[in-house]
């Protein structure tokens, strides 16, 4: 099993994800909702271990 590069940048509300291969995805988190440019998904975290996602390819 391979290690993997991941890092994330924080401006505010928009985070920016990169890997070993440079930059992969941007998010913005506003409160317990985010959306994420990879995923094309929106998460609203719920209280506790649990979360609501609701994929593109749903809606």
């Amino acid at each position: 099993m391979g290690l993997m590069f991941r890092k994330r940048k924080k401006f505010g509300p928009l985070i920016l994800n990169f890997t070993e291969n440079g930059f992969s995805s941007w998010s913005i988190k506003i409160g317990r909702w985010s959306w994420n440019s990879r995923a094309r998904a929106h998460r609203v975290d719920l209280p506790g271990p649990l979360s609501w996602k609701q994929d593109k390819s749903r809606s």
